[in-house]
């Protein structure tokens, strides 16, 4: 069964081929790597075999692995994900990383209020929520979709989070009482489409991925609001594309210690700023 799916996935051009069948295995199996390999022998029920083929089929034609699995690691957690919401990527941790660093940088105290905007699957509330358990955690999105796969997330991982459907913030009360505005919004322009990995363009949701011609729109709309929403000092962090930071960083005006945070290819992921005192 294995040498099969290997060979499927080989001839369609899948990148690990060999690790995406043998996850497809686990989970269709429900057992873990280690019984994997310790029982070569297992036999194959009928169904399970059918079940097995379809989701190689699927993986072949280019459905991301994640959405067959409906799992994917973040931030030492596993999350449910669908079709509804992106994919957490591994580039999107250091959002998470900069927040805490500027919590122990600026001794902020543990009575923090935080606002994750385009949550989707929840990944970034949901992880700040667990590594700074005594904060006030919220999160908005415009999907009904996505808000249900982020509230299975937060009550699976014991995570206290309050979530609200929101296009951007406009159905919060911008009472100027955060100390924190987080968001990993859509950043992909409409006229670079075609520079996007077709697994994302063809499979995850477009409102998450796109936000007009120039990747923008969403950013414009949401640096005011957040100011709104912001006390003074408190913190807009947000995730970016990688030709973006110095577009980002002007539409920011007269906020202050504004910066950028790099990756581990050193190209800047994450923008940072201040809302004036």
């Amino acid at each position: 069964m294995l040498r099969s799916a290997i060979a499927r996935l080989e001839a369609a051009g899948v990148d690990q081929a060999r690790l995406h069948a043998e996850l497809l295995a686990i989970h269709v199996l429900g057992c873990d790597r280690a019984y994997l390999f310790a029982h070569p022998e297992r036999e194959i029920r009928g169904c399970e075999l059918s079940h097995y083929d379809s989701l190689v089929d699927r993986r072949a034609s280019g459905e991301p692995l994640q959405y067959l699995t409906g799992h994917q690691e973040f931030w030492r957690a596993d999350f449910l994900v669908s079709p509804a919401v992106l994919i957490p990527r591994p580039e999107t941790e250091h959002l998470i990383e900069a927040v805490l660093d500027l919590v122990r940088d600026f001794a902020l105290g543990p009575q923090l209020k935080l606002i994750d905007v385009g949550t989707g699957s929840g990944a970034i509330a949901i992880s700040l929520a667990r590594e700074l358990p005594q904060a006030e955690v919220h999160a908005v999105d415009l999907s009904a979709a996505a808000l249900e796969v982020a509230r299975s997330n937060a009550e699976r991982l014991g995570a206290q989070v309050q979530f609200a459907e929101s296009d951007v913030l406009a159905a919060i009360a911008r009472d100027a009482s955060f100390d924190f505005v987080v968001s990993n919004p859509p950043y992909v322009g409409l006229d670079e489409a075609d520079k996007v990995q077709a697994v994302v363009r063809n499979y995850e949701p477009h409102m998450a991925v796109f936000a007009g011609d120039d990747g923008l729109a969403m950013i414009r709309r949401l640096i005011p609001q957040a100011q709104e929403a912001l006390r003074g000092g408190g913190w807009l962090l947000m995730e970016i594309g990688y030709t973006q930071a110095q577009a980002v960083m002007a539409l920011l005006g007269d906020w202050q210690d504004v910066h950028s945070v790099p990756d581990l290819a050193g190209i800047p992921r994450v923008i940072v700023g201040r809302k004036p005192a």
